[in-house]
């Protein structure tokens, strides 16, 4: 829940940042800018921790049961994109201070492309990791 919370938070805050400030009110991205897109800046970076934490203690499972039984399949690529979205991860914490400092000021012209610019690569580490983290379970039968 907590990442379908974070994809639905990141991704229309992206969204809305990426929208003309001149849409339509009544258009598709027009009720996305309808929203402050700096209200979610707090729920995106509570949320990235809360799911960075989860997926630390499933990460053991990951390494200890999944990883071993992987290798001896030779499924190389599957493991590519895990090794991929580990790092990734890692890198959406380190991005998380810079991005909440750059949304705590959401009216500063100055910085909207920097806005823009981090919540789009944070929003590429979320879907990059729900989506290989759930394909890849399904596809190797690993998924509850």
């Amino acid at each position: 829940m907590v990442a379908v919370a974070l994809l639905g938070a990141i991704t229309h805050q992206t969204l809305a940042a990426w929208a003309s400030t001149h849409a339509r009110p009544g258009s598709f991205f027009g009720r996305f800018r309808s929203v402050p897109s700096g209200s979610f800046a707090n729920a995106v970076v509570v949320l990235y921790v809360v799911s960075a934490l989860l997926g630390a203690t499933l990460y053991l499972y990951f390494r200890v049961d999944v990883r071993p039984a992987l290798e001896r399949a030779g499924h190389w690529h599957v493991l590519g994109f895990f090794d991929l979205k580990e790092h990734f991860a890692a890198i959406g914490l380190a991005l998380l201070p810079a991005y909440w400092v750059c949304w705590r000021r959401p009216h500063a012209d100055e910085s909207a492309q920097t806005r823009t610019a981090l919540t789009s690569i944070l929003a590429f580490i979320v879907w990059w990791s729900f989506l290989t983290g759930h394909f890849a379970n399904n596809i190797m039968g690993f998924g509850s």
